[in-house]
């Protein structure tokens, strides 16, 4: 995963952590949302898990690549480079992840 410390990844941790809602946990380049892991560091590319339809358009747009590893296979996982998109695309991964799925509140 991360090969030494990344400026931006460092922004962004630091943005989402400072969120209202104070759900987000730093573990090493991984970020979680009420332990559920929803963004971490590949090397220069952020890696987000977004819904299948956004994460498509991204693809598709050139804006992001498919994710390789453990975790492409269990989502919608997509891998940015263009650091000046982390922000936007971390908040989305953060809201995704962090709602409780249907059903789930009653």
């Amino acid at each position: 995963m991360a090969e030494g410390f990344n400026q931006a990844f460092a922004d962004v941790a630091f943005a989402l952590q400072s969120d209202p809602d104070d759900d987000v946990t730093l573990d090493g380049d991984r970020l979680l949302v009420k332990g559920r892991l929803f963004a971490y560091l590949d090397g220069s590319a952020l890696v987000v898990d977004l819904p299948a339809p956004r994460s498509a358009d991204l693809i598709e747009r050139g804006v992001a690549q498919p994710a390789t590893g453990s975790t492409a296979a269990t989502g919608a996982w997509t891998a940015i480079t263009a650091e000046d998109d982390w922000p936007e695309l971390a908040s989305e991964a953060h809201q995704f992840v962090g709602e409780p799925a249907v059903g789930r509140d009653s």
